[in-house]
């Protein structure tokens, strides 16, 4: 038919086509056909079916929201409606045609067969589908490599040390073995059970040099292999440590801890440290195993809601443990208290990255010349324990040592009511971080109804609602024409995208802004954007594809971070795109442009549009 070899030459090396084999593509071109359009015309208006994929041929085509809001501009190769064709066939938006264009059309069942029959081709397009069930998470064994678990540059022995001087050794550093090494190069291992088989039981003296007792030439693994593998090599061999090895050279030590335990890194087991440390620098030393922490769990497949869960849990059981030793510091609280906190940890979203957001609810019998000092002190212990373990102090100085934040409940109570009364922009601000708040440790009992009392009192003021709807549009996706990211111009993060602030932030205003109109008091963004789903505050197909995206963006943010932490740098949230894979950046597209798709429908409902 005529323009196949045209499509074909489009199309061939760009994603999603490039996936499929020559037969495929050229049964594909075989059912596409060609259309023009002149420059102003609609080539589907939203709310109307969708007749397939479109594949811009010349021209450009700009994508609009309902209320006329442009989205995106598409040029030459880029295609449209996937999203549509995987859902209902409706069209979310309208596409309208900026210059004379001519597109390509696959028809909707060719397109539908073509997903089922080449899983490559499908798979592009996964991130569209908020439909699909997500994919069981993996077993961690059997995706983590071995650089992800093992503990990198152990302590290292020469040969010609005694055994008395290595015993000291393992029993100061509590470890159980040793590698024994030339340089770089590995001699052999030394454990404990060496030192009880060979040393002890056979009577020799403690100036035996190590060489003599160690066991030479061990087995080795290869930073790029599999925990699973390694254990399994430790199960049939009856061992207990593995040298890693990467060109001759020593570069870690796997132990059956690592992997059947995990101690030195588990969530679990980092809580329980901290339930045995009383110190400030104690505590500093169990979070500084956080970015550890973070990046085996996003080696092991774990997606960014359990991770902020499981990474939260630390920060939630330090503030417990400093305020259970400022009481023993201090003697028992004079009235009862709530320590509460709110931004990330109040939402149980905290990552690599965070810094310190709490304060403090007092019983209404609270005096200040009677109480002051006692909770002023108590506060300053614990956010400077926070400091000193790596959760900084806020740069807002949002925290229970600035009086403002340390207030009895009638006080808390006024605060929401003129927040909401009177919404000027720092009140819409210091409200949206409120409606944050988590109690973590005291007097529940404060804090209960008064989350649900401010929800009910702001839905009911309109301008209080327009304030917060404003507020969820301050933050934009990083997107510009032609589907491109706006990179940071300029500066430390030149030519970079903040996965923070234009990318999960915005997300977590509008999960904000739905549960205020939904009247819902949980805090987690994910959670409210299925609860959002769940009583229709936003349509089945807008939550779930804003639920893919938040998903899709805050993992890309864990991944980055992760593999800032594998490089030995200090994790942060400016990515460039250019160290994503084709296929990444055009799932970053998508999730994007789904965010400012919702953001605008959320100003065309409140008036807001244009």
């Amino acid at each position: 038919m005529a323009g196949t070899d045209d499509f074909l030459t489009l199309v061939a090396e760009r994603p999603p086509f490039d996936l499929l084999d020559p037969e495929a593509l050229e049964e594909a071109a075989a059912y596409v056909t060609s259309q023009r359009y002149r420059k102003g015309a609609a080539l589907f208006k939203a709310g109307a079916p969708v007749e397939g994929l479109f594949i811009v041929a010349e021209g450009e085509l700009e994508l609009r929201a309902p209320d006329g809001t442009a989205l995106s501009r598409l040029g030459p190769g880029d295609t449209c409606c996937e999203k549509a064709l995987l859902r209902d066939g409706i069209a979310g938006e309208s596409l309208v045609a900026e210059t004379d264009a001519s597109v390509y059309l696959l028809q909707r069942n060719i397109f539908r067969r073509i997903m089922t029959e080449h899983r490559d081709f499908a798979r592009f397009f996964d991130r569209a589908d908020g439909s699909r069930e997500a994919a069981p998470a993996p077993d961690p064994l059997l995706s983590t490599r071995i650089a992800d678990l093992m503990t990198a540059k152990p302590i290292t022995v020469p040969p010609t040390m005694t055994v008395r001087d290595a015993a000291c050794i393992i029993r100061d550093r509590d470890i159980s073995c040793l590698p024994v090494t030339d340089g770089d190069r590995l001699l052999g291992i030394l454990t404990t059970g060496d030192l009880a088989d060979r040393v002890t039981a056979e009577g020799l003296g403690p100036d035996t040099p190590v060489g003599q007792v160690m066991t030479p030439d061990p087995m080795s693994v290869r930073e790029s292999g599999l925990g699973f593998d390694a254990l399994l090599a430790m199960t049939e061999r009856g061992i207990s440590h593995l040298p890693v090895v990467e060109d001759g050279k020593l570069t870690g030590i796997l132990t059956s801890t690592n992997l059947v335990r995990r101690q030195a890194v588990a969530a679990v087991f980092l809580v329980g440290d901290i339930a045995k440390r009383e110190t400030y620098e104690g505590f500093a030393e169990v979070v500084a195993r956080i970015p550890t922490l973070l990046a085996q769990m996003v080696g092991s497949g774990a997606g960014a809601y359990d991770i902020g869960r499981i990474v939260t849990s630390v920060s939630d059981a330090l503030t417990r443990r400093l305020l259970a030793l400022g009481e023993a510091r201090l003697g028992p609280p004079p009235v009862p208290y709530l320590w509460a906190a709110c931004g990330s940890q109040g939402r149980r979203e905290q990552t690599g990255v965070s810094d310190q957001d709490n304060c403090l609810i007092l019983s209404d019998d609270y005096s200040d010349a009677e109480h002051g000092a006692y909770f002023t002190e108590l506060a300053k212990y614990v956010s400077d324990g926070l400091d000193a373990a790596g959760y900084f102090y806020c740069p807002g100085d949002m925290m229970a040592t600035n009086p403002r934040w340390r207030q009895p409940v009638r006080v808390w109570r006024e605060y929401f009511r003129r927040w909401i009364a009177q919404p000027d922009e720092e009140a819409q601000m210091l409200a949206s971080v409120m409606f944050d708040l988590r109690d973590i440790a005291g007097e529940v009992s404060l804090f209960e109804g008064m989350q649900e009392e401010t929800l009910a009192s702001a839905r009911k003021n309109s301008i209080f609602r327009a304030h917060m709807v404003r507020n969820s549009l301050k933050h934009t996706p990083p997107l510009g024409l032609f589907r491109g990211f706006a990179l940071i111009r300029s500066g430390e993060h030149k030519d970079r995208i903040d996965l923070k602030h234009n990318g999960v932030v915005p997300i977590v205003d509008l999960g904000r802004l739905y549960a205020l109109m939904g009247g819902f008091a949980t805090a987690s963004t994910r959670e409210r954007l299925e609860a959002a789903r769940e009583a229709k505050v936003v349509s089945g197909s807008g939550a779930a594809d804003l639920l893919d995206a938040y998903d899709l963006i805050a993992d890309m943010r864990l991944a980055h971070q992760a593999r800032m932490i594998r490089e030995g740098r200090k994790p942060d949230n400016f990515m460039s795109p250019a160290t994503l894979s084709e296929l990444e950046r055009n799932h970053l597209k998508d999730a994007f442009l789904v965010v400012k798709t919702m953001q605008s429908a959320v100003a065309n409902s409140h008036g807001m549009g244009g």
